[in-house]
């Protein structure tokens, strides 16, 4: 599935990716390929995305906000303090404070 992370400064993350886990206002969700269309309100906290491999992404380029996992290259974290995420046919757009 693609992921766009948007917030009013940049795009922070535009790729494909196998999951992203977010944090809903009701807990934290994750979604994978060939989820159910959905929108939700996000509170602070961080979102995990679930990459291929994190070889081919250049993180310099994401503006410091995304970064690698301690224990796991190809999990990369955003932290976000609210925003709004939208998935429909396979494309997940978070538009993040």
């Amino acid at each position: 599935m693609y992921l766009e992370i948007v917030s009013p400064e940049a795009t922070l993350f535009s790729s494909e990716v196998d999951s992203v886990a977010v944090p809903g206002i009701n807990g934290e969700f994750q979604m994978l390929n060939g989820h159910a269309p959905i929108v939700s309100l996000l509170k602070e906290g961080i979102v995990k995305i679930h990459t291929h491999t994190q070889s081919h992404l250049e993180l310099d380029d994401l503006h410091g906000r995304v970064v690698p996992h301690n224990d796991d290259d190809k999990i990369l974290t955003v932290s976000i303090n609210s925003g709004t995420i939208e998935m429909k046919d396979n494309k997940v757009i978070v538009l993040a404070d």
